[in-house]
């Protein structure tokens, strides 16, 4: 009977004690983006929470809590006073240059940075609203070891571990999704991005294609897009600048109940610039649905369209450029891109240790053309041969994903397979060309000559497979295998004699990527990587087929050996990352430039790439940051002849040794709101053709950026170019003479915003 008694009373106390545990709720979000932040730890006196994928959390409060603590890596802690509210929300403000803990690239999930083996690099969401970038090398030379060519008008051109080139190296991913098929690559392919959709980029450096596949030689850059915010929040901006260019940039976002929406984009328009016959406009709109079945179950809808269509302006010679006469000599090239992308992604969280993606997309590409690159002078001085050409493809197809955690030593397995079709057509059609007594191009006629008529059947099929575990305490191993192989089904609507007089073919293409990497994490916020990796590039479509008799172009191989490591310093202050690396290729495609200066596309036997990166950020004060970062970097032919001449041993064209970006921002704490930044770019001097006979002596810029924001109202004002410097952002060497791609004079750009966000 005693004993009866005496666990009737523990219960009813046990029961009491329960009682006086008062329950809250709550929800976190990014003072930034007003998203939802999972995995934020809440504390309630000794009790602890962590929220879910919808940044909401339930916690007992032990009798006597007065307050909940929310912490989160990248984030500064805050607390909200427990006053008996039904919910509570925490408004989390991000840490500048702390983001970059968390990746999703280097894994195809969110992971820490100190547990990828590779070089990767983060541009978050802070940094892309500060800099106000009207285009996207603004922002991605920020990262050591990359230099996005500025071509004008968002057009350009890449250089990652590689040279300034405008082959298939590197892969443009969209929330992880190659942004065009594999195999139909355009070097201009980031046209096709809306910029004003973008949350985070996330830039690997050196070769992904044991994840990723074929082309992410040289890096991939993921693209990672707005999520629906929380709570309702729009934002309108406006800005223009001092040559004629003007944009308006919008989004909407909001969540109710489960269902989430983010819509946004905006338009850029470009008219009588300082340069003749280089207008453009560009129409970009991206809308994302986000519906939540439950905590485990998301389904995410996203839908891009792009319109864009400029004036093209080509290079001037030695003469013009140091004269700083940028006068185009076309008056009639453009460039007309009509892109859209669909995907649908269920995403579902079976337990603790299992997770599975299912996507599917689509994709409708055409770009138009009258290039001024095509256009060729003949032995008359008042006529010249050019074309217009289309180049156009639809793709459908899927990825699916599943990640497997075990309980033994951190192991886990993510395995997936992905394939699409993608039928592609390209036609091209001979144009005459008139020309002045000064040499412009003033006009064309069309002719009924038809250079290039083809479609081709792409068929990419993939497997791959990454196994991670922690052998030791603080240590982990990962290897990685991929197996591609590309499918095209080639067929010729023009005769052997044409100028793209290919025979039918059914050509395919297989790989077989690894990848096998470690990290050691010494604590302290120090660490170490090295990873053995190997990249892949077939030739696409226009480098196979278009003006050949026969294609016998072998696909690109690349072995690279890397090692690297980060630091913090300083009491943490200060963090710096730095990589060494060593890249190998085998049958590198090289553009080489024939006696009528037309261009063919050739396998080089043997090029080196070798060079080391770094980059540097420290809080002088709270209010004042400084950053630099950089490349030094050795690309060589190792063999490779032309025409009879070997160019073994030389320096490959358009590598520059040095890249380097460095910036200051200071937020005085005595004015509020105000920003200052300025940045340093330095491109060093390269050899402008694989002779190594002439060198581009290279250049430096200076950006000064400023801004103010007061409540829902900011304004800005950018300046480019600030000391006015004549510099080129390509320039090469032919038989034909030296052409250089001027970059822009000093230019301001002055802009104003407004952010709307409801009392919710």
């Amino acid at each position: 009977m005693q004993r009866i008694l005496y666990i009737s009373l523990c219960l009813i106390f046990c029961g009491l004690s329960a009682r006086s545990q008062e329950r809250v709720k709550g929800r976190v979000i990014d003072a930034l983006t007003r998203q939802a932040l999972p995995n934020v730890t809440i504390q309630a006196g000794g009790a602890g929470s962590l929220t879910d994928a919808s940044g909401r959390f339930a916690v007992h409060c032990p009798p006597g809590t007065d307050s909940l603590k929310a912490s989160c890596i990248g984030y500064a802690a805050c607390c909200v006073k427990v006053s008996g509210e039904d919910e509570y929300t925490f408004v989390m403000e991000p840490l500048a240059g702390k983001l970059g803990e968390i990746i999703v690239s280097a894994g195809r999930q969110r992971q820490y940075r100190t547990d990828a083996p590779i070089a990767i690099s983060t541009l978050n969401a802070q940094t892309l609203r500060e800099t106000k970038a009207t285009s996207l090398e603004q922002v991605l030379n920020k990262v050591s070891g990359v230099y996005m060519v500025d071509l004008g008008n968002e057009q350009h051109t890449m250089a990652i571990r590689q040279p300034i080139g405008y082959k298939s190296l590197f892969l443009y991913l969209e929330d992880g999704l190659p942004i065009r098929t594999v195999g139909d690559f355009n070097h201009n392919a980031l046209i096709e991005i809306n910029m004003a959709a973008l949350q985070r980029i996330e830039v690997i450096r050196g070769p992904a294609s044991s994840l990723y596949g074929s082309e992410a030689v040289g890096g991939a850059v993921n693209f990672l897009t707005a999520q629906p915010a929380q709570v309702t929040t729009g934002k309108i901006q406006a800005e223009m600048n001092d040559g004629g260019y003007k944009r308006t940039d919008f989004n909407l976002s909001g969540t109710k109940g489960k269902l989430g929406v983010w819509f946004g984009g905006y338009y850029g328009d470009q008219r009588n610039g300082r340069i003749d016959h280089s207008d453009f406009h560009k129409l970009a709109l991206t809308l994302k649905t986000q519906y939540k079945f439950n905590e485990r179950a998301t389904w995410t809808n996203t839908a891009t369209f792009v319109d864009y269509k400029t004036d093209q302006t080509g290079g001037v010679d030695s003469s013009n450029f140091y004269s700083r006469n940028y006068k185009s000599m076309h008056t009639f090239s453009y460039r007309l891109v009509k892109a859209f992308r669909f995907r649908s992604t269920l995403e579902q969280q079976w337990s603790d240790r299992d997770q599975t993606s299912f996507s599917v997309f689509y994709r409708h590409n055409e770009i138009g053309q009258n290039p001024f690159y095509a256009i060729k002078t003949t032995s008359n001085p008042l006529k010249a041969r050019g074309e217009i050409n289309s180049d156009a493809f639809q793709s459908g197809g899927l990825l699916v994903q599943h990640r497997k955690r075990f309980g033994w030593k951190g192991a886990s397995i993510t395995a997936g397979l992905s394939a699409d079709y993608s039928p592609a057509t390209y036609h091209a059609q001979y144009i005459d060309v008139d020309r002045d007594a000064k040499g412009n191009f003033i006009g064309y006629t069309r002719t009924d000559s038809v250079l290039t008529d083809y479609k081709v059947d792409l068929v990419n099929s993939a497997l791959y497979v990454q196994g991670e575990m922690n052998p030791f305490k603080n240590m982990k191993l990962i290897a990685a295998l991929r197996y591609d192989r590309m499918d095209y089904r080639f067929d010729n609507y023009l005769p052997p004699s044409a100028f793209t007089g290919a025979p039918d073919e059914r050509n395919h293409y297989q790989a077989w990527t690894p990848k096998l990497g470690l990290t050691y994490d010494f604590g302290h916020g120090r660490g170490l990587y090295a990873n053995y990796s190997v990249g892949f590039a077939p030739p696409n479509i226009s480098e196979l087929y278009r003006g050949v008799k026969v294609p016998v172009l072998q696909p690109a191989t690349y072995r690279n050996y890397e090692i690297g490591g980060w630091m913090a310093f300083a009491g943490r202050k200060g963090h710096a990352e730095a990589s060494i690396y060593r890249m190998d290729g085998e049958n590198e495609i090289i553009s080489v430039r024939l006696a009528d200066n037309s261009t063919e596309n050739r396998n080089a036997g043997e090029t080196k790439h070798s060079g080391v990166e770094w980059s540097v950020r420290y809080d002088l004060l709270p209010s004042l940051q400084i950053r630099t970062g950089g490349t030094y970097a050795q690309h060589d032919f190792v063999e490779f002849e032309d025409k009879g001449t070997s160019y073994n041993g030389n320096r490959m064209n358009t590598a520059p040794e040095w890249i380097t970006n460095s910036e200051v921002n200071w937020k005085p704490s005595f004015v509020s709101g105000l920003r200052l930044g300025m940045e340093w770019q330095h491109v060093g001097s390269y050899f402008m053709d694989p002779a190594n006979t002439a060198r581009y002596g290279g250049y430096d810029l200076f950006n000064a950026r400023a801004g103010y924001q007061l409540g829902s109202f900011e304004c800005w004002v950018n300046c480019r170019n600030l000391f006015d410097v004549t510099y080129a952002t390509t320039a090469e060497k032919s038989a034909f003479g030296a052409s250089y791609r001027p970059g822009p004079v000093r230019t301001f750009n002055f802009g104003v915003a407004y952010t709307f966000t409801a009392k919710q």
